[in-house]
């Protein structure tokens, strides 16, 4: 015993306790009496620890380590995708320090809500709280959803979210590392995991269909994440964005005319055809209705003043990344230009438009 505690860098007495609580019961004893841990005692203690030192109580961990339908892979896929949400959250924190000591470095006032904005938490837990004011399933991009999924029964949802375009007649399995946005999921919604895209702790072929909304550029590592989704459901069903077409920046007025910013949010994007070869599959465009339910960043490209509005750039990713310097910028420019019929004088051509191909497209595997 004395030499696995020593390899665990725990005493002997916490092994003595895990034994008590039935946490962690070695499989038998020598003929002195003593502790002997077998290979599969030894697994169970690292996951033990390895949950412990994430910051879960006994209770948890004996849950988590009690599930007969976890297997040891199951387990260590979990623990990467909470390790890799622990690292976002240190690189956010980081992040954020050096913008404060950037701006205290030109003498500029930092207020309270941009000192405490991003620090310690996800992009999702900093604007998740505004989605469901604006966020709701747009019906159009649900039908498309839902159609490529064809005749799929388990869907599992990665990067959830609330909960938006899960089909409400297939057997629904969510994944959303977030607390916020799994803390907003509707009474009867779908058992939502939390895990991370790039760590699934699922079996290979454990669904029939594996979906992603509106949430891949989120990924630490995109194409990690889409290859979980090939490897854990026979059919993949991804919406995303086109960065490949030469331009791409200049498609939407906002980010040509206000908002340059956003190619920065993208630059370490993968490619439309690297995703699409990550999972085998073919892209389709989306086109974006005029008046599209879903508040995407995209989806006022013909109700411009809705921008003005804080409460529906709170609920986009977009405004949180670029910064609040560059956010008022383009809020201040876009309402001059409107107030001046500017704005309308430069975009009169999307009054005639009911849908946009703003690059948003749908990869089908």
């Amino acid at each position: 015993m004395g030499h696995v505690a020593r390899l665990a860098g725990v005493s002997v007495r916490t092994l003595h306790h895990y034994d008590d609580i039935g946490l962690v019961r070695p499989s038998a004893r020598t003929p002195a009496g003593y502790r002997a841990y077998a290979p599969a005692d030894v697994e169970r203690l690292r996951e033990v620890l390895a949950y412990r030192r994430l910051g879960f109580g006994l209770r948890e961990v004996a849950d988590l380590v009690g599930d007969p339908s976890t297997n040891a892979v199951a387990h260590l896929r979990r623990l990467r995708g909470l390790l890799l949400e622990r690292r976002d959250r240190a690189d956010a924190m980081v992040a954020a320090i050096d913008r404060e000591l950037a701006a205290r470095a030109k003498g500029l006032k930092v207020t309270p809500e941009e000192q405490l904005g991003m620090l310690g938490a996800r992009l999702y837990d900093a604007i998740g709280d505004a989605y469901t004011a604006t966020r709701r399933t747009e019906p159009r991009f649900a039908t498309r959803i839902w159609d490529a999924l064809g005749d799929a029964r388990t869907v599992l949802n990665v990067g959830a979210g609330t909960g938006s375009y899960e089909p409400a007649d297939r057997v629904v399995t969510a994944v959303e590392p977030s607390a916020v946005m799994r803390g907003q999921r509707p009474a009867g919604a779908a058992p939502c995991v939390a895990a991370a895209a790039e760590s699934l702790p699922f079996d290979d072929g454990s669904f029939d269909a594996a979906m992603a909304v509106s949430t891949v550029h989120h990924w630490g590592d995109p194409i990690a994440g889409l290859r979980e989704m090939r490897r854990v459901a026979r059919r993949v069903v991804v919406l995303t964005f086109d960065t490949d077409e030469a331009g791409w920046q200049d498609r939407f007025w906002l980010t040509r005319d206000y908002l340059p910013e956003f190619a920065g949010v993208l630059s370490g994007f993968p490619s439309l055809a690297g995703m699409a070869d990550a999972i085998g599959g073919r892209a389709e465009a989306v086109p974006i209705p005029w008046d599209c339910a879903d508040g995407l960043f995209e989806a006022y490209w013909r109700r411009p003043e809705a921008y003005l509005d804080d409460r529906v750039r709170r609920a986009v990713s977009v405004w949180a990344r670029v910064g609040r310097e560059a956010e008022r910028r383009a809020v201040r420019s876009l309402g001059d230009d409107l107030g001046s019929g500017r704005w309308a004088e430069r975009n009169r051509d999307l009054a005639e438009l009911d849908a946009a191909d703003l690059g948003l497209r749908l990869l089908v595997a």
